[in-house]
């Protein structure tokens, strides 16, 4: 499958450079938009696989634009941006981002992200994985298998994939894991996803992590 791709940025040039870099790559770029609102109406008209996101932009930010796309299923979403400020971090993830990764990534480290979060995997840039683990580690409340009501309508082997969700896994590393194919790991994340109300696989982590349930 070919990836098809929208790019959010109200800059130009990088506009240019990040379309260059994709198709260079096998990757469609169906449209580009200079702010959240244009990316959010071109979302609607094109469907992408995946929206390569700003957050800083006029008007619409990335972050409501995010938002937006993930809650009409339009697309998943990927944002790009120079900024690894907590808020933009945590802002992404729960607006639906399936993916965060700085515009510093290299490129064949940024045409793997859009790759993989076409295929519905997630995504992390390593600069702000740390953070976000030291949330998850400063929060003073203790965790418990049953933090998200979600939790208690999985079954023992849904539990499992969550907590490989919770740890980052890929399809690929969760089938190895667990000892089974990669279409079975694929359908027990789809169904993990639906019973806990999540739309991406980052969101899924974060629950596995409030529940006790990752071992990282």
């Amino acid at each position: 499958m070919t990836p098809r791709a929208l790019i959010a940025d109200d800059h130009e040039a990088i506009r240019g450079g990040l379309r260059l870099l994709l198709e260079s790559a096998g990757i469609a770029v169906v449209g580009e938009a200079g702010d959240g609102a244009a990316a959010v109406r071109q979302a609607r008209a094109l469907r992408p696989d995946v929206v390569l996101m700003d957050v800083r932009m006029p008007g619409t930010d990335g972050i409501a634009a995010t938002r937006s796309i993930v809650a009409e299923g339009l697309a998943q979403v990927l944002v790009l941006t120079t900024f690894d400020l907590d808020d933009y971090v945590f802002g992404a993830l729960r607006a639906g981002a399936a993916g965060f990764l700085l515009k510093s990534a290299d490129a064949p480290t940024l045409v793997d992200a859009v790759r993989r979060v076409a295929l519905g995997e997630g995504v992390m840039a390593p600069e702000v994985t740390r953070r976000v683990l030291d949330a998850f580690t400063a929060t003073p409340e203790p965790a418990t298998a049953t933090a998200h009501p979600g939790v208690v309508e999985l079954t023992e082997r849904e539990r499992e994939v969550l907590a490989c969700l919770g740890e980052g896994l890929s399809n690929a590393e969760l089938a190895t894991r667990l000892g089974i194919s990669a279409a079975t790991a694929k359908t027990h994340v789809s169904r993990v996803l639906a019973k806990l109300g999540c739309s991406t696989r980052l969101q899924a982590s974060i629950v596995a992590r409030e529940a006790g349930l990752s071992r990282r």
